[in-house]
This record gives structure tokens, C-alpha cells and sequence, in this order.
């Protein structure tokens, strides 16, 4: 029997009770908790005006910190910084390389818009060259990435830990941190894998760092986004916020010197934010602390989901789905989302959402997400109305 978790998102689901939302690899439900945390940034602000900060930077980011390292297994907390979304680490990444030359990346062709679009600006500034693997065939991506690493010099490797629109999981990334020189920076996008995969960076934190956030299985929505950053790191940005070394303000402004960085995950800070998203995250995982669910049993969760939903499509095969193709590299180790290959896939979008149920596309795929809000009655649900949808 698979255990209902939905008494946590009564909020969200009693909006629309009659609404099937899977598109849970995009916008989760956000649980109940997140309203109460909402309140308080508010309240926090009314009570201490300015001297909110105090709290933020004394109390909130801390706990944050904590958490974030607890989940990907971090040696120090504090090597993790925050930004409102991580295209603005892409950014600042990007910054950090001189510009005598065009910078060397190596990445896939199947990154989020937030690094292949800034990719291909500098690209057409001739500031970077770049290589693009490609993602499918799956069973071979990891040798075929390693491979190319190794052939060539390379400044700077980016790669997804699940790719947005496929779901297919890298299975290991110690191999692809030893296959890269000391030399060369490793980023790891996990937007898709934090907080759905039981994801450890205990083996690759010294040398790569590790993008995410808490818009997607974090369930905390906007503005949560942050970057693990190694230890040994000495990487000055170009774009640098006015956070980036508050113990040293007064000596910038006299612009005596070499700009300074602070020493740990400060230096890829921006300046100021909105922290009601880190109030929200730290909600959800405090919740999910008391209710003794992490990754892995999450993940457990939605693997049963996606297994029933699967079984049900082969054995009853509804028309609407006739012509499509389950791009599954490996059941056990996939992203909460299953991508449906095919040429309908916006008109069958489009269908779905006439029956109240939540889906969303990337070119030609068809995107199905489970979440920890979803129960074995929902997917009986989904396929009674995908027969449904057959029969238009």
C-alpha cells in the first residue's frame, strides 16, 4: 500500500479539488507549511525593520545552509551561497575566466535555457567555444561525455545531474570529476535531482560545485536557488555583488588594492534579495525532518507511482497514447517525470488539460511528473480520464 501524503498540501489541493496536477517535475504543490513561513518573513520584517538582516544572515541562511548539506552529504555548510535563481550563478561563473581568449566549455545538448541560452550569446561574442554532447543515445552518454573530456583541453565542463526534458539521471558523477583535469572547473546543474534522487556529493564536493534550488522538488517555490562551491576555490568573479566580502567594504570603497573575496561561498554572493523563499525551504524541510522523509523515501514514492502508471499504459495502451515512445533509460535511477516522445505532443497537451489534467511539453515531448502529493488514486485518475481522451 502506498502511503497519501496529501493531508500536507491541503491548501493547494483545495483550490481546484478536481484538478490532476502532474506536472510536479515544474511547479510542485507547495505543502501547507509554506503559508505559515510565508507570514513570517512579513512578520520578521514588521517586528525588526532593518534589523530583519540580523536574523536572515544569523538564523535563516544558517539553517538553510544546514539543510542543503545534510541532503547532498556537504563537508561545510558554509560553502554554500544563495541567489534569487541560478542563472545569475551562471553568470558569475561564467565572469570568472580571463578574456585574453575564448573560454573552452564542454557541456551537453540538453541543458536548461539558463546556461545553453547565456552559452550561445557568449558564443556568438566569440568569447566561448564550446562543445555540445549529445544526450541520446542514453545507455552511452556517460562514455561518450567522458570520452570528450578527456580528448581535449577543456576551461570549464556543465552537465545536468537529470536532464529536464528526458528525466534520464546521471549514475555517476565521481567518474566524471576523476576523468577531468585538476585544472579544468566542474558544474553540476541538480536542479532536477535535489530533493527527488538521494544525491551525495560527498566524493566530488573538493573539486566540482553543484547548482539548485528550491523551485522544483524542494517545493519551497522562487528564490531559493544556491551553489555549493569547493573548498579550494579561488575563482574571482567579474560579476561580483557588494555581499561578496562584507568584512571588507570600507577598503573598497577607497579602491585601494586588489578587489577582495571572502574565503568561502561569499564570494559567488550577489547583493540583496528577497529571502522569503529560504524562510519556505527551511518550512519544507523542517516538515520533512518531522515526518522522516527523505530523499530516498521520497524518491521510493514516486518510483512506485511511475511504476504503476507505466504497467497501466502497456497493458491498456489508451489511444491517445498509441503513437508515443517512453524514453526510460533505467526505472530505478530516472527522474520524477516520465517524457513521452511525440509529434502531437502540444495538441495532446492541449487534450489533457481539457480533462483538468496538468501536463506540459518540450518540443516533442510529452512531460508526465509525480510527486510526494500523489497517491495510487490519482494515477487510477489519470488513466480513467486519458480513456477518456481516447475516446475524442
Amino acid at each position: 500500500m502506498i502511503r497519501s501524503y496529501k493531508h500536507l498540501y491541503s491548501r493547494f489541493l483545495s483550490t481546484n479539488p478536481e484538478r490532476l496536477h502532474f506536472a510536479a517535475h515544474s511547479h510542485h504543490l507547495w505543502p501547507d507549511v509554506t503559508r505559515d513561513a510565508q507570514l513570517q518573513v512579513w512578520d520578521d520584517a514588521a517586528r525588526e525593520i532593518d534589523d530583519k538582516w540580523d536574523t536572515i544572515f544569523g538564523s535563516v541562511i544558517p539553517e538553510a545552509q544546514s539543510h542543503i548539506a545534510r541532503l547532498l552529504e556537504l563537508p561545510r555548510p558554509d560553502l554554500i551561497a544563495f541567489a534569487p535563481n541560478t542563472h545569475e550563478f551562471v553568470v558569475r561563473l561564467l565572469s570568472c575566466f580571463p578574456e585574453e581568449r575564448p573560454l573552452r566549455v564542454l557541456t551537453t545538448d540538453g541543458e536548461f535555457h539558463s546556461f545553453s541560452r547565456q552559452l550561445q550569446r557568449y558564443q556568438e561574442l566569440r568569447r566561448v567555444t564550446a562543445e555540445r554532447v549529445p544526450v541520446e543515445p542514453f545507455a552511452t552518454f556517460e562514455d561518450r561525455f567522458k570520452s570528450t573530456l578527456q580528448a581535449s583541453q577543456w576551461d570549464l565542463v556543465f552537465c545536468s545531474t537529470v536532464f529536464f526534458q528526458y528525466g534520464y539521471a546521471l549514475s555517476n558523477l565521481q567518474s566524471i570529476v576523476d576523468a577531468a583535469p585538476p585544472e579544468t572547473s566542474i558544474v553540476f546543474d541538480g536542479y532536477h535531482s535535489f530533493c527527488a534522487l538521494p544525491i551525495s556529493l560527498k566524493g566530488v564536493a573538493e573539486r566540482a560545485f553543484f547548482l539548485a534550488g528550491g523551485y522544483k522538488y524542494a517545493q519551497a517555490g522562487e528564490g531559493a536557488c544556491f551553489l555549493c562551491v569547493p573548498p579550494s576555490c579561488q575563482l574571482r568573479p567579474l560579476n561580483t555583488g557588494w555581499f561578496a566580502s562584507f568584512s571588507t567594504l570600507t577598503d573598497q570603497q577607497s579602491n585601494i588594492g586588489q578587489m577582495p573575496f571572502a574565503d568561502d561561498a561569499f564570494r559567488f554572493w550577489g547583493a540583496t534579495f528577497d529571502p522569503s523563499g529560504l524562510y519556505r525551504f527551511n518550512a519544507v524541510q523542517n516538515l520533512f525532518l518531522r515526518e522522516e522523509l527523505e530523499p530516498r523515501k521520497i524518491h521510493g514514492h514516486v518510483h512506485s507511482l511511475q511504476s504503476q502508471l507505466l504497467r497501466a499504459l502497456e497493458e491498456q495502451n489508451p489511444d491517445c497514447f498509441k503513437n508515443c515512445e517512453v524514453l526510460l533509460h533505467d526505472p530505478d535511477w530516472h527522474g520524477h517525470f516520465l517524457s513521452l516522445r511525440t509529434p502531437q505532443a502540444d495538441k495532446l497537451c492541449s487534450e489533457l488539460r481539457s480533462h483538468n489534467i496538468m501536463v506540459d511539453t518540450r518540443g516533442d515531448l510529452l512531460r508526465i511528473g509525480i510527486g510526494l502529493y500523489h497517491d495510487s488514486n490519482d494515477v487510477d485518475e489519470l488513466l480513467r480520464r486519458l480513456r477518456c481522451c481516447s475516446r475524442v
